[in-house]
């Protein structure tokens, strides 16, 4: 009996030192879960409102009012953002090319190069040339996959520090170029700044 109460105790108290810590939660059950900084870094939130802020102003751009009025939508290939950050967010900047990528085909606003088809066409040029991918080899693999146009940006920051506080500022630029002239037809900026304050 006595070593029965003995484990009944020690379960007991098990019990109360797990429920004490910090416990995991999913967004459902804590619905604000998302907005809260968690760090200086990129998160979700941060790189949503990136590219909502550059989808927004592509959507009203006059490229894509010329879209729109064209018979048959043109064709566009999305390529990679370059990520000039010390974040690892290659995942997360693909994931929003994908969305970016849907609401072209959705709208009808234009014909999307599949991802897998321009990776194979990357990978031939990169063999050809030497060297890795770059946006000047854009125009070469956009014709070779038949698009009129590509899509492109590159993420940057800057990071100061003063007296244990910390401030990162963040900037995506996102671009519509013309595959046979080179020009820009589209380009915007949206920023954010992220900070640890005392």
């Amino acid at each position: 009996m006595k070593k029965l109460v003995c484990l009944l105790a020690g379960v007991s108290l098990l019990s109360m030192l797990a429920s004490c810590g910090p416990t995991y939660v999913r967004g459902s059950e804590k619905p604000d879960l998302d907005e809260y900084a968690m760090s200086t870094g990129l998160d979700k939130v941060d790189l949503q409102k990136l590219f909502d802020e550059n989808l927004e102003s592509l959507m009203s751009s006059a490229v894509v009012a010329s879209w729109r009025q064209q018979p048959q939508p043109p064709i566009v290939s999305v390529f990679p953002i370059a990520n000039e950050t010390s974040e690892h967010i290659r995942d997360q900047l693909n994931a929003l090319l994908a969305k970016m990528e849907t609401q072209f085909i959705n709208q009808g606003i234009a014909t999307i190069v599949d991802h897998d088809r321009q990776q194979e066409l990357i990978e031939e040029v990169k063999r050809q040339q030497g060297g890795a991918f770059n946006e000047a080899q854009s125009a070469q693999v956009g014709r070779q996959l038949g698009a009129k146009y590509f899509l492109t940006g590159k993420i940057y920051d800057s990071a100061e520090r003063a007296e244990g506080e910390r401030r990162v500022q963040y900037f995506l630029f996102m671009k519509i170029v013309d595959v046979e002239t080179g020009v820009v037809r589209w380009q915007n900026e949206a920023n954010l700044t992220k900070g640890l304050v005392s």
